[in-house]
């Protein structure tokens, strides 16, 4: 996780240097919900259990502009609140993309976010005890689960104010491991995420 989260700042310090030379870059945050296939009786008896519902909340940036409407896109989303992992323990998935964007006009108001790219599903098992304690960081009470993903989504943007927009939006992702008991656990290796998205825009028409 501390490799990702320095890959993370440095996207976000490169997003922002790089505002300045596009056409345009939008800062976004929103929500919204999971979804996955429910799980058999023999799923459920080997421990796998849905990954799915509650609330997701995700925020974001991309730099678009380039030539025919090309660009870049990095976004984090994350569950709001533990979820029960069979009564035993609580768990929270984060979901971080980074992904090349496509970003035409449909309308002088309205426009499409089609995107696609890699990212890290990490899962942290939240348990009543210190997992790992440190002089710097003190003691957490989890273990996180990292996997490799692939990401696609769409979006179609509408500005109600200005370069004010708000976006609603469909992800899937699709997570190596996401079933493997030791390292997973879950039904499927298939996610869903739907909800939307307000942003701004900096620069553009």
């Amino acid at each position: 996780m501390r490799k990702l989260t320095l890959f993370a700042s440095l996207c976000g310090l490169f997003f922002l240097a790089n505002v300045a030379f596009a056409q345009q870059g939008d800062i976004f945050f929103g929500g919204g919900t999971l979804l996955s296939p429910s799980p058999s009786t023999s799923e459920l008896a080997v421990g796998n259990l849905a990954e799915k519902g509650g609330t997701y909340l995700n925020i974001g940036g991309d730099v678009a502009g380039f030539k025919h409407h090309l660009g870049f896109m990095v976004e984090t989303s994350w569950r709001a609140s533990q979820a029960s992992y069979f009564s035993y323990e609580t768990y929270r998935p984060i979901l971080t993309d980074f992904n090349a964007l496509y970003q035409p006009h449909l309308g002088k108001k309205v426009g499409l976010d089609l995107f696609g790219g890699i990212g890290i599903a990490a899962t942290r098992f939240y348990v009543p005890y210190a997992t790992s304690c440190s002089y710097f960081s003190g003691c957490i009470n989890y273990t996180s689960e990292d996997h490799f993903m692939q990401h696609l989504g769409a979006g179609i943007r509408y500005y109600f104010w200005h370069h004010v927009f708000v976006r609603p939006e469909f992800h899937f992702y699709h997570v190596d491991g996401n079933t493997d008991p030791i390292s997973g656990g879950f039904t499927s290796d298939n996610l869903f995420r739907v909800g939307g998205s307000i942003g701004y825009t900096i620069g553009g028409d």
